[in-house]
């Protein structure tokens, strides 16, 4: 165990760029797909509440990609998130999910993403190096729909 946390820590450095990769790993949202699969992943697209409560996240299509962006965050400061910060998604279908890539522009980050979503609920998983990973449960936003 301690020589993962010493990759880890040689990987990331500081304390505070290990927050910013907790960070970007909470916000993961979305998962992108090629244009022709669009409308069968139009479950994931909508307006999202994070399960802490802190961030309302808009999916929808950018071009060839699925785009998660910050509508509100409560704490910008306190969280190190703005409203306008976005996630970048390319996946594909997987059995009943979503699994891919994931690029956050602001802290120019990579990892792999995957994504369920039943209804009005959906699950997120983003990793780095496979071992730094983070699980975010999301529930669409009343009168939120895939249409948005």
């Amino acid at each position: 165990m301690r020589i993962m946390e010493s990759a880890i820590r040689r990987h990331f450095g500081t304390t505070s760029s290990r927050r910013l990769v907790a960070v970007a790993l909470a916000c993961v949202t979305g998962i992108g797909v090629p244009s022709s699969a669009f409308a069968s992943g139009s479950d994931i697209f909508g307006t999202w509440l994070r399960d802490d409560g802190n961030a309302h996240v808009r999916v929808a299509a950018c071009g060839n990609i699925i785009c998660a962006t910050n509508l509100w965050i409560r704490d910008p400061a306190k969280q190190g998130e703005k409203v306008g910060d976005r996630l970048e998604f390319s996946i594909k279908r997987d059995g009943a999910g979503w699994r891919g890539e994931a690029y956050d522009p602001q802290r120019k980050l990579n990892f792999s993403a995957s994504l369920s979503a039943e209804g009005d609920s959906m699950t997120t998983k983003g990793c780095m190096l496979a071992v730094v990973c983070r699980t975010t449960n999301w529930q669409r936003l009343p009168g939120a729909n895939a249409a948005q």
